[in-house]
């Protein structure tokens, strides 16, 4: 019973996030009249999102009521749990290479086992308020990669875009490029010519939120124009019997029915080979959802909670592998499609997911006959819409560790994976960072008054003295100095404007002053305060100080002068100074 009692006591000291979905605040004095603003935005999101679920679910290399289940359940759970009241989720196209990846070299089955644990993963990431620290990862890192998964999607649809007849795209990119040289011959111009006018469509059909003038213009610009190209490609491929690939002929159809509850197929031999990507898919998910939370507080004027968003996110990526379905997060177009909308709260979500819904139910026959073209074509746009490739051209404009953060990144995404683009990405921006750091660390020599005695220095310490920057002070601790004959007898350090110092310079310190109480010399620190006396205190250099330990330079000069006129009665009387 203690041990319990005691376990408790430690869970409860602990700084965790509590559960608070932002549903149950927000749902505090709602309105029939924001109710009707959320079903009108739910309803237009979730025919954005049908087509988008599908195509997702398809090039992930999985059915495509895989995609829309997991847009129904995700983004249920996500509207209901998260910590963003406008916020849309689902699959997404970021995780299209990395699922296509795993199920290549794993399996389906280990692929639902990677997202249940990624699923845990995120929900601890908000227990334990990790939601704040994503931001810490360099927005070049976020664009290198970004701009690297677009680049892969559109490769991946190349294949249904020309038509070509490639039984399986390999996963790796050298691969995808030899593959589809190698079937270059088997071009369909009636593909090409469906997936070009998709795309024409789908990128200039006007958006129904900014579309003004008359009411049957603006009745039809409410039309998503993604479902428009669904409609349109259908039926023309249907009547004119065009010889392309369809979901029918790929797949057999959507069935019309609810998701079923099925265990994961696994071996625990595998297990140990999915931690790369259940930290993958977490690391990304938090990403991608934590930026769409940041674009909609932006539009709404409103502050998500991000450790709650996570947690949603976590339970969501948990629940929705045991129905077939696969990772899912926040996603930008969609969320920003619904705040468009007029949406005001999470029942918009929950609506989304209830259209999506209702339409597998009435209407999954109908999706037999999509062309697999058109869907090619919705991804290349969202591809291209996906890439910030705006940033290449400021790249002349930019420093040197930004260029290179981000242009390793993005080559390291297209020719490796996500996994080892983020970790060189961080590698070479903290590489970057110390430098940064170090070229604005100083440790000078300060002049002292004209009547300070002689055997006085003084050194001025800026910046951050850490591991990165603990060689500038091999200037004041050199031990040819502090052996000299010459050497000062007192040295004093102004920690005014220091802001920040770790335990590696604290060692360093420590043994300087070891080293001159050795040859009977005193050591000051001046003006310490908040991080480093708090280092100087638990390290137990304050209290080796003793006097030796003053509030400002001013006090620094006082005590160094009585330092050296007790050093000056030791050395005439021959007596130890106390």
């Amino acid at each position: 019973m203690s041990t319990l009692a005691s376990l408790k006591a430690a869970l409860s000291s602990l700084p965790l996030q509590r559960f608070h979905p932002v549903a149950i605040d927000a749902l505090k004095n709602y309105s029939k009249r924001h109710f009707a603003r959320d079903v009108s935005a739910g309803l237009t999101v979730g025919m954005v999102a049908l087509p988008l679920a599908m195509a997702f679910g398809i090039a992930s290399g999985v059915p495509p009521e895989a995609g829309i289940y997991t847009a129904i359940i995700a983004g249920l759970l996500i509207s209901l749990l998260g910590g963003c009241r406008v916020q849309i989720g689902g699959p997404a196209g970021a995780f299209i290479v990395i699922i296509y990846g795993i199920i290549a070299n794993y399996g389906l089955g280990s692929l639902l086992v990677a997202t249940i644990g990624s699923g845990v993963i995120l929900f601890f990431m908000g227990l334990f308020k990790l939601g704040s620290f994503i931001r810490f990862i360099p927005v070049s890192i976020v664009i290198g990669f970004t701009n690297g998964i677009a680049v892969l999607i559109g490769l991946s649809q190349v294949k249904d875009f020309l038509g070509l007849s490639i039984e399986k795209m390999p996963a790796d990119f050298f691969h995808q490029i030899e593959t589809l040289a190698a079937n270059i011959d088997t071009f369909n111009p009636w593909a090409f010519g469906v997936a070009l006018a998709s795309f024409l469509v789908v990128k200039f059909w006007p958006k129904g939120y900014a579309m003004g003038g008359a009411p049957w213009k603006r009745w039809m610009a409410h039309l998503p124009g993604t479902v428009v190209v669904l409609a349109a490609s259908t039926a023309v491929v249907s009547i004119f019997n065009l010889p392309v690939e369809t979901i029918g002929s790929k797949f057999g159809g959507i069935p019309q029915k609810l998701p079923e509850f099925v265990l994961p197929d696994f071996s625990w031999s595998t297990l140990r080979n999915l931690a790369s990507p259940m930290i993958t898919i977490a690391l990304l998910g938090a990403i991608e959802s934590l930026l769409c939370a940041r674009v909609a507080d932006a539009m709404t004027d409103d502050r998500h909670d991000p450790n709650q968003e996570l947690m949603g996110q976590g339970i969501a990526n948990f629940i929705v592998p045991f129905f077939g379905g696969i990772p899912a997060t926040g996603t930008i177009a969609r969320t920003v499609t619904n705040i468009k909308s007029g949406a005001v709260s999470p029942v918009a979500g929950v609506v989304h997911a209830l259209t999506l819904l209702a339409v597998i139910l009435a209407a999954a026959p109908l999706a037999a006959g999509i062309p697999l073209a058109a869907l090619a074509a919705i991804l290349v746009f969202v591809a291209w819409n996906m890439g910030n490739w705006r940033e290449f051209l400021r790249l002349r404009q930019m420093t040197m560790s930004y260029k290179a953060t981000l242009v390793c990144t993005f080559v390291l995404t297209v020719v490796f994976d996500l996994t080892v683009a983020v970790e060189v990405g961080l590698v070479v921006s903290s590489v970057f960072f110390i430098y940064r750091m170090n070229t604005l660390t100083r440790v000078v020599p300060q002049t002292l008054p004209f009547n300070m005695p002689a055997g006085v220095e003084c050194w001025k310490l800026t910046g951050a003295l850490f591991f990165g920057s603990v060689s500038k002070l091999e200037a004041v601790t050199d031990p040819k100095r502090i052996t000299a004959r010459d050497a000062s007898q007192v040295v004093i350090l102004d920690f005014t404007d220091l802001l920040n110092i770790d335990n590696s310079a604290m060692d360093v310190l420590s043994g300087f002053m070891r080293a001159l109480h050795r040859r009977r010399h005193e050591l000051i620190i001046a003006g310490a305060s908040g991080h480093p006396l708090r280092q100087l205190e638990r390290t137990g250099i304050a209290a080796a100080l003793g006097r030796n330990l003053v509030p400002d330079i001013a006090f620094a000069e006082y005590r160094a002068r009585e330092l050296m006129r007790e050093m000056h009665e030791r050395e005439t009387s021959g007596k130890p100074v106390v």
